[in-house]
């Protein structure tokens, strides 16, 4: 905690607060020093400012009836009212209480006063997390009287509804018939850590609250890199995994091929060579990929996509060759028959002729073996 200097004190008084008690204080230099030296918990220091009475005076306002949110609303709107000199350039700030029908803070101070105190600040290169008027650490008085709090270099009277410096000639006007007691230091001490701990209104609010400001936490920044390496490390172990457990599935597979063929009786040093072999012995046989199926299944698919040819024969030899007669009203169509099997890599060989009906036939041999 730092009192803001004006222009003629150039050495604001300060303390240092650490787990609710005064570990440090002085009136020189020595709070920047203190500052800006390291500290175990120095992610939980906070640097609080306090704004001079003088500029910043205070006023409690009631509304027993109101909820915080709007207490806090027209507390501000009745300050700005019954205060002198251009709205425009008035930095009118209400606390919000913590329950309904408590008394509301509202500090009054200039747009210059800010810009003076805020640039004195940024010059020492600092930057405050609150700017807490020095009138709102003082408790309120005892009924029937007022209190005299001495805070940094200033003399703060309080009353019941309000909070300003002192004036000599002033105050008996104000406090009347009431009487003006010195506040204990003891207990003014206590007030205003209490008041540094949970301030009750913070000046850095409307046009002054700082914006914010994104920093990268160094400890995220290096998780995120090891997430990154690692995401990287599997997408390239996925399709080496993938690879090797298809080259697996592979080995299993051509090695029950082998097994198979030897079950049949095949001696063969690999799956090719099983595969060749049981072919051979399925063509012998009228099977395998010489069987009937194999280019009679050709062969309807490429008429399917033909409806106007018909078929009005079909044999099949063991060495894989099917014979057929094919008929349609344009040889047209059954070029298409054709074209669509030597598409698919078989061989094909074709008679014209004309049938007794006028429709065109054609003799046609398929090899059964692409």
């Amino acid at each position: 905690m730092t009192a803001l200097a004006d222009e003629t004190a150039a050495r604001p008084a300060w303390l240092r607060v650490d787990d609710g008690l005064i570990v440090d204080s002085g009136q020189d230099d020595g709070w920047i020093d203190a500052w800006e030296r390291p500290q175990d918990d120095a992610a939980d220091d906070r640097l609080i400012a306090l704004a001079p009475a003088a500029d910043v005076p205070l006023r409690w306002h009631h509304y027993p009836d109101a909820a915080p949110a709007q207490a806090a609303a027209a507390a501000r709107l009745d300050a700005l009212k019954d205060s002198l000199g251009d709205p425009s350039g008035l930095h009118v700030v209400a606390g919000q209480p913590a329950e309904a029908g408590q008394a509301v803070p509202v500090a009054v101070t200039t747009h210059a006063a800010m810009t003076a105190w805020t640039d004195w600040l940024a010059a020492q290169g600092l930057s405050p997390d609150a700017i807490l008027p020095a009138a709102a650490a003082v408790p309120p008085p005892e009924a029937e009287t007022l209190w005299a709090a001495e805070v940094g270099e200033e003399t703060i009277v309080r009353t019941a509804d309000r909070a300003f410096l002192s004036d000599p000639e002033l105050d008996p006007l104000i406090a009347g018939d009431r009487t003006i007691a010195p506040l204990d230091a003891a207990r003014m001490r206590e007030a205003l850590l209490l008041s540094l701990a949970a301030p009750p209104l913070d000046l850095l609010s409307g046009a002054w609250k700082p914006k914010r400001r994104w920093a990268i936490d160094p400890a995220l920044l290096r998780l995120a890199k090891q997430l990154l390496i690692a995401l990287l490390v599997v997408s390239l172990m996925v399709p080496v995994v993938h690879a090797i457990r298809l080259m697996s599935d592979s080995s299993r597979a051509d090695k029950a091929t082998v097994e198979t063929a030897k079950k049949a009786g095949i001696a063969a040093p690999d799956a090719e060579a099983a595969e060749a072999e049981i072919d051979r012995r399925l063509a012998a046989a009228g099977g395998g990929p010489l069987a009937f199926s194999v280019p009679a299944s050709a062969l309807y698919d490429a008429m399917r996509d033909t409806p106007g040819v018909t078929l009005k024969s079909l044999a099949h030899r063991t060495d894989g060759t099917l014979t057929t007669t094919l008929a349609a009203p344009r040889v047209d169509d059954i070029n298409a028959v054709l074209l669509a099997l030597q598409a698919h890599g078989y061989r094909i060989t074709a008679q014209p002729m004309a049938g007794t009906d006028g429709q065109q036939m054609a003799n046609v041999t398929i090899r059964a073996v692409p």
